[in-house]
């Protein structure tokens, strides 16, 4: 789980708390995705932290028992670095955990019902796997998606209207030697000039052309990103009908 950014385009709410600890209908983000994962029988979890390190650590430590699982890894270089940065600090538990049966990576600021992430671990075996949604339109800060099938092409947020298929949700899937693969591809962007200000789906869109990428959809569930002061109230409203529907974790309640 990434959540190392501080998410400025929140400001103040994200002033002295990363935006992973924002509340959402009564818990904080992260614990709703933690909850989540649990409700799908995930709780080895490494959360890459950055800003307000201590305060992710010490919401965890309240959790008790129940975060017995999680694990927290500084990323020092969080003010500097985009993503990817936090991907190169994971690598390793992004390849071991691909190779054991699976890993799962997630951003920090994607609220999603449990139904989703069963979703995308029912998917057909595949080195990595993009969980999607589709939409009428997409915005310029949406990360576009280009498939042929079910098979992704291409991934960015500068794609083409023509070309554009749906949207990445910041959820992916490693199989067997997809975390490695994806692994070697960060090192290799971390090389480059810009390397630092790229985006780990920039990686991800670089192998589409050599491995297999597949793509899951979750058309119909419900989700958020929270990247502006708006998406704060649009998750808090999510997160109440989610609890009014019987669609939060069952350990949330």
């Amino acid at each position: 789980m990434l959540c190392a950014g501080q998410g400025r385009r929140l400001m103040p709410l994200t002033e002295t708390r990363p935006k992973c600890l924002l509340p959402v209908a009564g818990m904080p983000v992260l614990e709703w995705q933690l909850r989540a994962l649990a409700a799908n029988g995930v709780t080895d979890v490494t959360v890459v932290t950055g800003f307000g390190a201590d305060r992710v650590d010490e919401m965890l430590a309240g959790l008790g028992a129940f975060a017995a699982g999680v694990r927290t890894r500084f990323n020092p270089f969080f003010a500097v670095a985009d993503n990817i940065g936090s991907c190169f600090l994971a690598r390793d538990v992004l390849e071991n955990g691909s190779r054991e049966g699976g890993c799962i990576l997630l951003n920090g600021d994607t609220l999603f019902e449990p139904a989703i992430l069963a979703r995308l671990l029912q998917a057909p075996p595949a080195p990595i796997t993009v969980t999607i949604d589709r939409k009428p339109s997409y915005d310029d800060d949406d990360m576009k998606v280009s498939l042929e099938g079910m098979r992704l092409r291409a991934v960015g947020k500068t794609l083409p209207p023509e070309r554009t298929h749906g949207e990445s949700i910041g959820m992916l899937l490693f199989r067997e030697e997809g975390g490695a693969r994806f692994a070697a591809g960060v090192e290799a962007m971390m090389r480059q000039p810009d390397g630092l200000k790229r985006w780990y789906l920039s990686v991800i869109d670089a192998l589409s052309a050599e491995t297999e990428v597949r793509v899951a959809s979750i058309e119909g569930l419900s989700w958020g990103e929270i990247d502006f002061p708006a998406d704060v109230m649009r998750a808090e409203l999510l997160g109440q009908r989610w609890r009014q529907d019987g669609l939060a974790p069952a350990a949330a309640e």
